[in-house]
């Protein structure tokens, strides 16, 4: 994807779970920018250049305070000793170590972690691929996890060996944000950092809420989840992330709208028919993998929905659409203005 490459917020929960890394591994890792951009009429491509870095927090990195005990969000209680050589097993993560200023401290990243300071450090883990063999050998001093970070004898094996391991809670809304800032500044001993990164990034997003325009007729957005190099299609419902983003940005989820309960389901023509979406939201790297607009439009079912009859597609880098975090307000800002733009 995440992102400027191959990334997706690990964010696919239940049925994702397997298959996401499946793709993510299929759609390789490499750092460098979005894939081409969206082409076709009413197109929107979000590949910048805010969408592959980080601005981490202005002044002096904040030097950890430590030893911190932390619950982590597998209930478990955890005391970290040092954070001089950090591995963070999701880019959502690493974008927020990063952020607080400690970017020099990570030794290691998932595939996920995209963003240009990250390019070159080793990559250890592959979405839901952990490699405990791999972390280890880095002699990381805390690890980072969320809570769809597996698979769970890797965590088991680092956490055996002596390693202090922080599970963050997965975020699915915006609600999310700021608490995820807050858990990983705590497990890092920089509280400080971490009220102020939640403060600039809750007031960036608030910026952007206030352009988004007041509308009765909002439109029906559907997240489309593409790996055609893994033959991976789905439709985004209830708590796939992209709901709470799409609400936030004044449209109507489309597959929640049309009763898909569960965070993804796999596309059908029936399914997308019925969604009826206006609008249809990709990963950059999900558009290139099943060849650009024009691909996306061979798939069952989209070239019938009023948003394949107007070629109406926004396409939002992987390594941050899903990311819940610090360039969440570019995220928000972009499908903002994606969806409204009217179609051509």
């Amino acid at each position: 994807m995440r992102r400027n490459a191959c990334a997706a917020r690990g964010v696919a929960f239940s049925l994702l779970g397997g298959l996401l890394a499946l793709a993510l591994t299929a759609c390789g890792g490499s750092a460098g920018k979005a894939g081409p951009s969206a082409s076709g009429s009413g197109a929107t491509s979000s590949a910048g250049a805010d969408a592959d870095r980080i601005e981490p927090l202005a002044g002096a990195a904040p030097v950890p305070v430590l030893p911190a005990t932390v619950t982590s969000a597998d209930g478990r209680k955890v005391t970290v000793t040092a954070a001089d050589r950090i591995v963070p097993l999701t880019g959502g993560l690493s974008e927020i170590v990063f952020t607080l200023g400690l970017g020099k401290n990570v030794v290691a990243r998932d595939i996920t972690a995209t963003f240009a300071q990250a390019a070159k450090l080793p990559v250890v883990t592959r979405a839901h691929d952990v490699s405990a063999e791999g972390v280890l050998s880095l002699h990381p001093t805390l690890v980072l996890a969320e809570d769809t970070t597996g698979p769970a004898e890797a965590i088991r094996q680092i956490r055996d060996a002596g390693v202090p391991l922080v599970v963050v809670k997965t975020a699915t809304s915006l609600d999310d944000v700021g608490p995820r800032i807050d858990a990983v500044a705590a497990a890092l001993g920089v509280k400080a950092a971490g009220d102020t990164l939640r403060a600039r990034t809750a007031q960036r997003i608030d910026a952007v809420r206030a352009t988004i325009p007041s509308t009765a007729d909002k439109p029906r957005v559907a997240f489309l989840y593409l790996r055609g190099t893994a033959s991976v299609y789905l439709i985004g419902g209830r708590g796939s992330g992209a709901d709470s983003l799409i609400a936030a940005a004044g449209g109507v989820d489309a597959g929640t709208a049309s009763g898909l309960d569960k965070d993804f389901t796999p596309i059908t023509s029936e399914a997308l028919v019925k969604a009826a979406p206006d609008v249809i939201l990709v990963m950059t790297k999900g558009l290139d993998s099943v060849g650009g607009v024009s691909g996306l439009e061979k798939v069952p079912g989209v070239a019938q929905t009023p948003a394949g009859l107007d070629h109406r597609v926004v396409a939002i880098d992987d390594g941050t659409l899903l990311n819940f975090g610090p360039r969440t307000d570019s995220v928000l800002r972009r499908l903002t203005t994606g969806i409204h733009q009217k179609a051509r």
